[in-house]
């Protein structure tokens, strides 16, 4: 089971030129069964928006969490599936007056089980992240009905270990960057210097291998580049 994590910056790249086809392209070729996008625009008519589009073209189910309007369309996360998507939440997490922000919770059919999957985009500011972090985890919603496993993905505009992360990790395990992936830094796509962007889950689930998506196409789609993991459940 591969889950791929992928701020596409509203199809806008680092040459500046906005297509929907180049990160479809980027994502076929990683050819994930589970997509989690950050800064997605929809159509607000249910059609003809970049997530209608990619989810046509990669022939994957959609569901979309919108954070605020944008350019006449919806602007926040999304999640993609191969498998059917019974149930589908946004919950927000947004702080003060700083940019609206949400997780969106997706319950996801697999072969082995009901998978929880939930995408988030938190804040730039550090206190904000904070508070961003103990609210989610204070939610009910978050808190009592997975249905499953829950894996905990996006970005988390988070590039040091501090109270943040430290707070996720007493909850969930977490993709260990050294471990599975010598480059380990995602943003900005061309030239990164940064790793913003993170997974987190629950046993049974465990990773097997790890992967962050450096193409030529990839260092130049977004301002990040994807981070791919592939699951497996342990037995017992």
């Amino acid at each position: 089971m591969k889950i791929v994590t992928y701020n596409v910056h509203k199809c806008r790249g680092m040459d500046r030129r906005t297509s929907v086809q180049r990160i479809a392209q980027v994502l076929d070729d990683i050819d994930a069964d589970i997509v989690a996008l950050q800064e997605v625009l929809s159509s607000e008519q249910g059609k003809g928006g970049q997530l209608e589009a990619l989810a046509s073209e990669l022939k994957l189910k959609a569901v979309f969490g919108r954070t605020r309007s944008l350019y006449s369309n919806g602007y926040g996360n999304a999640i993609l599936s191969r498998w059917p998507i019974h149930n589908s939440e946004n919950l927000d997490i947004s702080w003060r007056q700083r940019e609206r922000r949400g997780c969106l919770k997706a319950d996801i059919e697999t072969p082995r089980g009901t998978l929880s999957v939930l995408n988030i985009h938190l804040g730039t500011s550090y206190f904000e992240r904070r508070h961003q972090v103990r609210r989610l985890l204070s939610l009910k919603h978050f808190a009592e009905s997975a249905a499953g496993p829950r894996v905990l993905i996006g970005d988390f505009n988070e590039w040091t270990r501090g109270l943040t992360s430290r707070m996720l990790a007493e909850k969930f395990e977490s993709l260990n960057l050294e471990t599975h992936i010598q480059r380990r830094k995602s943003y900005p796509g061309f030239l990164p210097v940064l790793h913003l962007d993170h997974i987190y889950f629950e046993k049974p689930l465990c990773i097997q291998s790890a992967q962050l998506i450096r193409t030529r196409l990839s260092k130049v789609a977004s301002d990040h580049l994807p981070l791919a993991a592939v699951f497996g459940w342990e037995s017992g």
